[in-house]
C-alpha cells in the first residue's frame, strides 16, 4: 500500500451449479490463495455462491437458505484477514429475491448491494426471477449486527487515503447511465463489478471496450470478476472473461475460457494516481450515499504489474505506426495555420544533421505538401563551426536536399570568433560562454534569413530537453513556432524511423538512408571541438542523462505528479534490468534539480501545436512559478540515496 498501490483480484472459481455447499470450498480455497498473495479486494463473479444459472430453482427456498447459509460461513471462516471480499448470491428482502452482491471483512458483513438495473435481454432472462432495487437503503439483521441493503453505499477505508469502493453488478455496466456514475461522484476510486461473462460473438471486445472506458471516463479502478468453468451451458456459455483496469488502460486480463493461477486475476491499483486524476475531473461531488468504513493493515504492496519502459511510445506495432503518422498529422497541420495566418512565405530551419532538426524539417516539408506550396518554400540553414563534424554536416545537407529544400551554408566560426573578441572571451575557454554563443549567434542568423525571406523560423527543440532546461536561452530555445515541444525524444526517434519507413516504401531509398543514419548518430549541441578522430566529443546523453530515463520520469512526473520516491520505485519496475539503482537516482536527482531551476525557459516559450497529455507550455500545459523551490523534492531523493 505504499506509494498508494493497493492489491486486487478476480476470483475465477469452478462453479457447481445450485450447489452452495461445494461453492462455498472453493471460494474459501481461492480467498486463503488471496489472502496469502496479501490481495487486499477480492472480487467474486456475480451470483458466484448459487450459480449464475440456476434457472427457475432460484425461487427454490433450499437454493435460497442455503446460500445464505453459505455466506454466514464464509464470513466466519475468513475472519483472520483483512481481505475483502465481494461475493455474489441471490437474496430475499421483504419477499422479493435480488441479485446481490455481500461485502464481507474481518468475519462481518459490510453491506450487501442488490442489482439496480435487471438484464432484459432473452439470452438472460434475470427479469423472471430477481426484482430491480433502486430505493432508500434499509437495514438487515445478519451475522448478528444489522447490516446496510441497497444501492447507495461507498465503501471507505480509514486507514489508507484513497481506498475506496463501490459495487456495480454484472450488465449494469452497459446500461445508459451506469450505477459506477453515481458511485464515482460519491468519491468511489475502484469499481468492483461481480459479472456474468455470457459468451457469443463480440461480447469479449465488447465488455473489454465498456471497461476500459468507464475507468477511463470516471478515472477509477475496475475490477471485474467474470463466471465461467462449471456454469450450466443449456442456454449459455460463460466464459470467465475478467479484466483489472485502471484509468482506460488494461493492466491484468483473463481472456475467456483461460485457466488463471491459483483461480484469480491480480494486479495493483494505484490509488495516488486515480486521485490526482479525480481531483482535475469533471464528476460532481455528491453526498447523499451511505459511507461504510472498515480497517486494513498497512504494508508495502509488492507490483506484479508491469510499468512500459518508454511511457510515450505504444507497445502495440500497429498503434506505434497510428501514432507516429497521427502526432506528424497534428504538427504539420498546426504549422500550416501558422503560415497562413502570419502570411508567412518561407520555413527557415536551422538545420543540424540531429534528430530534433531532422524532424522539424520533415513537418515543414508534410506541411508544404498539405498547402500545395513547393518544398522549395522551406530554407534549411545548415550552421557550422567549431564543433560540426563531418558527419552531422554531410547529413544536414543531404537531407535538405533529399526534401526538395532550399539549402543554404552559413558558417558562424568566425562570427562568434569576432563576438568573443568583443565581449573579452578568451576563446581558449570552453565554458557556457564559448557554448552558449554559438546557440545565439544561429539563432540570431536564422531570425535575420527569415525577415529577408518573409519567412519564420521553425523551432526543432522537443519536449525533454525543454522539461531539462537543455536548451540556451534565446538560442535555440526562441523561434517562431515550434513544432517539436511537446514531443518528447523518445518519441521523435519513432517518428523519424516512421518517415524512413514511408520513404524507402515510395521507392525514396536515399532520403531513407539519410534519416537512419541520423538516427544512428549520438545525440549532441554539437558545441564543442570534435575528438582527434573527427567524431562526435559531446554527447549530451554523458551530460544530462539517457533520454530512456528522463523521458519515464518525465511522463510520470509531469501527467500524475509522483514524488521521488514513486519515480524510482515504478522506475526500477520498469528500467530497472537496464539500469543500476545509483544510475536510476543520479538521473532523478539531475532531472528534479535541472526541471525546477530551468522552468524560466519555459515561461516563455514560443508558441507549439499541443500534442498529448504531458506538455511543458506556460499556455496550455504546465503552469509552474520560475522560482518555485526544490528542496522538498530533492530532500526526498537524498534519503532515498542514503537508503
Amino acid at each position: 500500500m505504499k506509494n498508494g498501490f493497493i492489491k486486487v483480484a478476480s476470483a475465477l472459481p469452478t462453479t457447481v451449479v445450485a450447489d452452495p455447499s461445494a461453492n462455498l470450498k472453493e471460494h474459501l480455497k481461492i480467498f486463503e490463495n488471496a489472502n496469502s498473495n496479501e490481495v487486499k479486494l477480492l472480487v467474486f463473479p456475480e451470483l458466484s455462491l448459487s450459480g449464475y444459472t440456476c434457472g427457475d430453482l432460484f425461487f427454490s427456498d433450499v437454493l435460497l437458505r442455503n446460500t445464505r447459509t453459505a455466506l454466514l460461513e464464509y464470513c466466519a471462516s475468513t475472519s483472520h484477514s483483512d481481505t475483502i471480499s465481494i461475493i455474489g448470491l441471490p437474496l430475499v428482502v421483504n419477499n422479493k429475491i435480488y441479485n446481490s452482491a455481500a461485502i464481507c471483512q474481518k468475519g462481518q458483513i459490510l453491506g450487501i448491494v442488490p442489482k439496480r438495473i435487471i438484464s432484459k435481454f432473452a439470452e438472460e432472462p434475470e427479469i423472471r426471477y430477481f426484482c430491480a432495487y433502486d430505493q432508500e437503503n434499509i437495514k438487515l439483521s445478519l451475522c448478528n449486527n444489522f447490516v446496510p441493503f441497497g444501492n447507495r453505499q461507498i465503501f471507505l477505508c480509514k486507514d489508507l487515503e484513497g481506498f475506496s469502493f463501490g459495487v456495480e453488478i454484472g450488465s449494469e455496466l452497459f446500461s445508459p447511465v451506469p450505477p459506477s456514475v453515481s458511485l464515482a461522484e460519491n468519491g468511489a476510486l475502484i469499481i468492483a463489478s461481480p459479472h456474468a461473462s455470457v459468451q457469443y460473438v463480440g461480447t469479449e471486445d465488447r465488455r473489454r471496450t465498456f471497461v476500459k472506458s468507464q475507468s477511463e471516463r470516471l478515472s477509477c479502478g475496475y475490477v471485474l470478476s467474470g463466471s465461467g468453468e462449471g456454469e450450466s451451458t443449456t442456454d449459455l456459455v460463460m466464459g470467465g472473461h475478467s479484466i483489472i483496469a485502471e484509468n482506460g488502460t488494461i493492466l491484468s486480463e483473463n481472456n475467456s475460457f483461460e485457466r488463471a493461477t491459483n483461480s484469480l486475476l491480480i494486479s495493483e491499483i494505484d490509488l495516488e494516481l486515480l486521485s490526482h486524476e479525480r481531483k482535475q475531473s469533471d464528476l460532481i461531488s455528491v453526498t447523499d450515499y451511505e459511507k461504510v468504513y472498515f480497517s486494513i493493515d498497512i504494508k508495502e504492496t509488492p507490483l506484479t504489474r508491469k510499468y512500459p519502459q518508454n511511457p510515450f511510445v505504444p507497445s502495440d506495432k500497429e498503434l506505434k505506426l497510428e501514432r507516429c503518422k497521427e502526432i506528424l498529422n497534428i504538427q504539420a497541420k498546426g504549422l500550416c495555420n501558422r503560415l497562413i495566418k502570419a502570411r508567412a512565405e518561407k520555413c527557415v530551419i536551422g538545420i543540424s544533421g540531429g534528430l530534433d532538426s531532422c524532424l522539424a524539417i520533415l513537418v515543414a516539408a508534410e506541411a508544404c505538401d498539405i498547402l500545395g506550396r513547393p518544398r522549395t518554400d522551406i530554407i534549411g540553414v545548415t550552421m557550422p563551426c567549431f564543433g560540426t563534424t563531418v558527419r552531422t554536416k554531410s547529413n544536414a545537407e543531404l537531407l535538405v536536399n533529399e526534401l526538395g529544400a532550399v539549402l543554404k551554408v552559413v558558417n558562424i566560426s568566425d562570427a562568434v570568433s569576432v563576438h568573443f573578441k568583443d565581449i573579452g572571451h578568451d576563446e581558449a575557454n570552453r565554458n557556457v560562454v564559448y557554448e552558449n554563443a554559438q546557440a545565439r549567434e544561429r539563432t540570431q542568423v536564422l531570425m535575420d534569413i527569415a525577415n529577408t525571406e518573409n519567412g519564420l523560423v521553425i523551432g526543432t527543440g522537443d519536449l525533454s530537453e525543454l522539461a531539462l532546461g537543455w536548451a540556451t536561452y534565446n538560442g535555440d530555445h526562441m523561434s517562431m513556432y515550434s513544432v517539436n515541444a511537446d514531443v518528447p525524444k523518445t518519441l521523435i526517434r519513432h517518428i523519424t524511423a516512421y518517415y524512413a519507413d514511408i520513404s524507402e516504401a515510395s521507392n525514396k531509398k536515399e532520403l531513407a538512408k539519410v534519416l537512419r543514419d541520423i538516427l544512428d548518430t549520438p545525440v549532441s549541441p554539437e558545441l564543442l571541438p570534435a575528438d582527434d578522430g573527427g567524431n562526435i566529443a559531446q554527447k549530451t546523453e554523458d551530460i544530462v542523462g539517457p533520454y530512456e530515463i528522463h523521458d519515464f520520469y518525465i511522463y510520470y512526473l509531469l501527467r500524475y505528479g509522483f514524488s521521488p520516491e514513486k519515480l524510482f520505485r515504478i522506475a526500477k519496475n520498469a528500467l530497472g534490468d537496464k539500469f543500476s539503482d545509483e544510475i536510476l537516482l543520479k538521473w532523478l536527482k539531475n532531472l528534479i534539480r535541472r526541471f525546477f531551476t530551468q522552468q524560466f525557459k519555459r515561461s516563455c516559450l514560443p508558441d507549439a501545436p499541443k500534442i498529448g497529455s504531458v506538455g511543458v507550455s506556460p499556455r496550455g500545459a504546465l503552469h509552474m512559478p520560475s522560482d518555485a523551490s526544490s528542496d522538498e523534492w530533492l530532500k526526498e531523493v537524498n534519503e532515498l540515496t542514503k537508503s
